[in-house]
């Protein structure tokens, strides 16, 4: 079923939609969930969340590209419960070095509150991103958002690790350049 017509089915109510969205993207929200905390049975929860988020949220939002709508709810969840649960040090995957790398450049959620409005840096972040050319974007957000290894982003450009870990490095570098000079100093 395509997307749109799945929305339809969230705005006319239909409970048919949540059978689809997992049927269509179960195993899409379950990746990203299970890279970020490193455990099947908290990404599972994490994807039946998902899915009543969305039902809770469509109406009234109607999101343009129900990937990216359910793939951020997914993170968001799943991140929060990571956060919730970090005491418990179940993880040790590559979500906590991906996001120990970031911090070089990005501040934690705390200190943005502090320094900058949420909506102005991921404003700046987004067109960051968007003027990478591809490649640096694509492995950019694999490691960053999907939390993707080292060696799998290897694996999928065909790069060597090396190259991969120079390029986030470079990317990184550029990114806290870009936050300096934007005023937003880490």
């Amino acid at each position: 079923m395509d997307d749109r017509r799945i929305v339809d089915l969230y705005w006319d109510r239909d409970e048919t939609a949540i059978t689809e969205t997992e049927n269509k993207y179960g195993r899409f929200c379950f990746s990203i969930a299970n890279r970020i905390l490193q455990n099947a049975e908290d990404a599972r929860e994490c994807v039946n969340d998902t899915f009543l988020a969305a039902w809770n949220a469509i109406p009234p939002h109607r999101p343009e590209i129900l990937s990216t709508f359910l793939g951020k709810i997914t993170r968001r969840l799943s991140l929060k419960k990571r956060r919730d649960s970090s005491a418990e040090k179940r993880g040790g995957g590559n979500s906590d070095i991906s996001l120990d790398e970031l911090e070089e450049c990005i501040p934690s959620g705390q200190s943005i509150d502090d320094s900058i409005d949420i909506a102005e840096l991921t404003k700046i972040i987004n067109t960051f991103l968007s003027e990478l050319p591809l490649a640096e974007r694509r492995v950019f957000l694999r490691r960053y958002w999907y939390f993707d290894s080292i060696g799998e982003i290897a694996s999928r450009f065909g790069f060597s690790h090396s190259k991969v870990k120079m390029m986030l490095k470079r990317t990184r570098d550029k990114l806290l350049v870009r936050l300096q000079k934007e005023d937003i100093w880490i």
